[in-house]
């Protein structure tokens, strides 16, 4: 009788990568997000994916490769067309006679064994290694798209035409293998494929900057010629549905592409400035916006209280914080926890960045009349039992988000301050009357992002920064015995140090004496002082927490916490 294949989970354990309460918490959390266990173990940081393909490789009987030490020939390289290699994710190790030994990254994905059984009429002798490992061969050998960038770049510049001639335009308009739409086509998919956020076309005095926006942190390419300014930035235009004979006005557009497989949104921002139109193209990766509550990066107490919050059946739970913050992705968490057969959930957005199954998501259309307000009259006649609203931007959206919820539904939104207890005083400065405000706000959250240290070359700091240190309010006692690490810079993280971002939290829950305080108009410093006194871990201290427990470094907490003014407490 053949033995029981072990599971993922329990081999995982076995080898001291996980404890089994992780994998109890990951399988509630696959079930949840319809995803596999490995998935979910890395999607909630218990383990990379490295980790898992290792416990995966073992559990089905297969070789396990690992591509930073082991070279690939480019003669097998070539036995499979580029194509499939870029579509599929696999790739060609090793002949044996009518044997061909593949990487691939799923060992459960036949579909793509028998399409290389037929495609190549060859017998397929399985291995594996990591999406990311494989995608970054791919990148490097296969599809180089750094060099092809480069060189695109450097042969368009040679024959372009100079500024104000119209062949490049011409260009970008036609022919889809002309070299501008090849060179916007590599900008966009190198973006991707570094797990940028944003992509942005400036416009110089002498040359056009390309960055790309990754772990919050702008990273300059290559500049882009003068001469292709009009063609690259009218490409652009064309592909998110803009009008190209305007250039006055700001536009907004929206572009859909598939890259590896996989459909990839764009939310593309175009805006006159001195030296032509600079174009924001901001990346919308749907996994993103539904990673689940738990890999928000919660301490326990906050997760106790945030879970709490968001059960409850009336009243307004605010996010705030500045844009890029994250509020939107915590807010979509939420959702999808409570989104379920018996809740009919509504929600207004401008724009509408993520589909979900299961939401009423409603378009803010300003040009038509269709706003915040007009949107929330119309859903309480829908009878809903929450209420997602994008933004409390005046007083006339904040008045009927506040009778939604005095009227029995529970209503989220984003309000932009820069700590928690300042939201009150914000909506009372709206015109927000303060007994409404202090009748109808549950709970209010700050946020913000700060990076993670890259698992893959995290190591021991000998030399933390004392200054950082000490600018952050560590005392001698709070460091004692404790390890400060860093990250070394690797391939994984681009030589960053950081890979991915979590959250640093402050969170409000609102009791009678704060509700006082707000029904008397009180000042910002006495609703901070009272929530202080309630218990209130602030932004900085759930940074500094997240330093000692090796997440992520003091001088990138100092970076977010400083710029925020949350230091000084």
């Amino acid at each position: 009788m053949a033995s029981k294949r072990k599971k993922l989970g329990e081999i995982l354990v076995d080898w001291g990568d996980v404890k089994s309460s992780d994998v109890d918490e990951a399988l509630k959390y696959a079930g949840e997000h319809d995803q596999r266990i490995g998935e979910a173990l890395v999607a909630l940081e218990f383990c990379d994916d490295e980790q898992v393909i290792k416990a995966l490789a073992t559990q089905f009987g297969l070789e396990y490769i690992d591509l930073d030490h082991h070279a690939v020939d480019r003669a097998v390289l070539d036995q499979i067309p580029a194509k499939l290699i870029e579509d599929y994710n696999v790739l060609p190790l090793a002949e044996d006679g009518s044997r061909l030994k593949v990487i691939i990254t799923d060992p459960l994905d036949l579909e793509t064994l028998d399409l290389l059984r037929f495609r190549l009429n060859r017998e397929i002798v399985p291995t594996l290694a990591p999406l990311s490992k494989v995608r970054r061969f791919i990148d490097k050998f296969v599809n180089p798209e750094g060099d092809v960038l480069s060189q695109t770049m450097a042969s368009i510049d040679q024959e372009a035409p100079g500024e104000g001639e119209d062949g490049g335009l011409a260009e970008a308009k036609s022919d889809p293998d002309a070299p501008i739409i090849k060179l916007v086509n590599l900008l966009i998919s190198e973006a991707v494929h570094g797990r940028a956020s944003d992509i942005h076309i400036e416009p110089m005095a002498d040359r056009v900057r390309a960055r790309y926006r990754i772990d919050g942190v702008c990273h300059v390419r290559d500049d882009i010629p003068k001469n292709m300014q009009s063609a690259v930035i009218t490409r652009l235009k064309i592909t998110a549905g803009m009008d190209i004979s305007e250039k006055r006005i700001p536009q907004d557009g929206r572009i859909k592409l598939r890259l590896s497989g996989k459909q990839v949104d764009f939310r593309v921002s175009c805006l006159p400035a001195y030296h032509g139109e600079s174009i924001v193209l901001r990346i919308l990766r749907p996994e993103s916006a539904s990673v689940g509550i738990r890999a928000l990066g919660f301490e326990e107490d906050d997760y106790a209280v945030f879970q709490k919050i968001i059960q409850r059946p009336n009243g307004i739970f605010l996010v705030t914080g500045p844009t890029g913050s994250g509020k939107t992705t915590t807010l979509y968490s939420a959702l999808q926890e409570l989104n379920r057969p018996d809740k009919k959930i509504i929600t207004a957005e401008d724009p509408v960045e993520y589909n979900f199954a299961g939401m009423n998501q409603c378009q803010v259309r300003e040009e038509i009349g269709l706003n915040f307000s007009k949107i929330l009259r119309a859903m309480l006649r829908q009878a809903p039992n929450i209420i997602l609203v994008g933004e409390i931007r005046d007083q006339e959206v904040g008045d009927v988000a506040i009778q939604a919820a005095l009227t029995g539904h529970l209503v989220f939104s984003t309000l932009h301050t820069n700590d928690a207890p300042s939201a009150i005083t914000r909506l009372i400065d709206m015109g927000i009357k303060p007994f409404l405000v202090a009748s109808a706000v549950q709970a209010i959250m700050a946020q913000r992002l700060i990076r993670v240290i890259c698992a893959g070359c995290k190591i021991e700091d000998p030399n933390p920064d004392t200054r950082a240190l000490k600018l952050l309010g560590f005392t001698e006692a709070e460091l004692e015995g404790k390890t400060i690490w860093k990250g070394a810079g690797c391939k994984r993280c681009g030589g960053s140090g950081y890979r991915g971002r979590i959250g640093i939290f402050e969170m409000v829950q609102m009791d009678n004496q704060l509700r006082e305080l707000a029904f008397t108009r009180a000042p910002a410093t006495k609703l901070r002082a009272a929530a202080r006194a309630a218990g209130m871990s602030t932004l900085l201290e759930d940074g500094k927490r997240k330093v000692l427990a090796g997440r992520t470094t003091p001088e990138d907490l100092l970076r977010v916490t400083q710029s925020e003014g949350v230091v000084a407490e």
